[in-house]
């Protein structure tokens, strides 16, 4: 007689049970790591990136950024002329800061109209505020401007505007000037000699800050300044545009009175006191230049002679055009 199964035993033969010979390896391997909410066609943050995407793909480009040197802070407009040509072009101006109890003459009440006219905010601070905006061995005379970083134009969009307008270009660019008094002072001269532009290199070059737009006394705001990547390379386009390009040089081979390129387009390559210009550059112009001085005096600072080839050019324009 057979004994009776224990309850809730399994029946069927002993042994392990037979395998299923791989037929369900694919189910083991599983369907791997769980996709992103944003990849699920079925998520809501699936939907939200395609209206993302589609409102990406409607939107205008913006143009590239005017270019910018690296670590540059808001800078600060000082001195009264400074000021006010700044405030009369327009310049996008954050702050007029003006000091306690400063005499008012007609200058600082046409900044002071210009500021309001231009929802530029005016604030009342202390002189010595305003020596901290000045910075050392600055000059405020009671007022300063608070502006952006100089953003450069491109030299080539400079001299298609010149041309467009239908004026003989005149361009000072500046090789090694690394003191920003010196460009300051070029841009007045530049201004005052009928020139339409400034050019620096992107390396080794005093770029507008403070103590340059000081030394301009308001220049700056009408000139524009503009940034070369290379330097020799834009000396080289300019050329291929009919440009000619006259260097400073005290060894150069023409004296500045007898130049005859006078009345053409003209750039004029600036070199630093100290070393001049640099071999790259001498080798690019069509002719280098020296201006005469006394034997008592070694050379002529940057902004000096930069005046000098100005003046000179441009006195010989207006006689050749009478």
């Amino acid at each position: 007689m057979a004994k009776p199964g224990r309850p809730g035993a399994a029946k069927g033969k002993k042994g392990a049970p037979k395998g299923t010979g791989g037929k369900n390896k694919r189910g083991l391997a599983g369907r791997g790591p769980t996709p992103k909410a944003e990849d699920r066609t079925y998520h809501k943050a699936y939907k939200q990136k395609q209206l993302a995407e589609r409102a990406a793909a409607k939107r205008p480009q913006r143009a590239a950024a005017p270019r910018r040197r690296p670590n540059d802070d808001n800078e600060y407009v000082t001195g009264r002329n400074s000021v006010l040509e700044a405030l009369r072009t327009k310049i996008p101006a954050t702050a007029f800061y003006i000091a306690h109890r400063v005499e008012m003459d007609d200058r600082v009440k046409e900044m002071i109209a210009l500021a309001k006219n231009g929802d530029v905010p005016i604030l009342e601070v202390t002189r010595p505020e305003l020596d901290r905006m000045a910075g050392f061995d600055g000059v405020h005379q009671g007022v300063a401007l608070k502006v952006p970083p100089y953003e450069y134009p491109h030299p080539q969009d400079v001299l298609e505007q010149v041309v467009n307008r239908g004026e003989t270009p005149l361009f000072v660019a500046l090789d090694g000037v690394t003191d920003p008094r010196n460009l300051g002072a070029i841009i007045r001269s530049t201004a005052a000699f009928g020139g339409q532009g400034v050019i620096i290199p992107q390396r080794r070059s005093a770029g507008l800050n403070s103590a340059a737009w000081k030394t301009s006394a308001g220049a700056a705001a009408r000139i524009p300044v503009a940034m070369a990547p290379n330097l020799t390379s834009i000396i080289k386009e300019f050329k291929k545009q009919g440009v000619f390009v006259l260097g400073l040089d005290g060894g150069g081979d023409v004296q500045m009175p007898d130049i005859e390129l006078a009345d053409r387009p003209l750039l004029i390559v600036i070199g630093s006191e100290g070393e001049g210009l640099s071999r790259l550059v001498t080798e690019n112009c069509d002719q280098i230049v020296s201006i005469p001085i006394s034997s008592a005096t070694e050379s002529l600072n940057a902004g000096i002679a930069a005046s000098v080839a100005l003046y000179q050019v441009s006195t010989m324009r207006q006689a050749q055009g009478e």
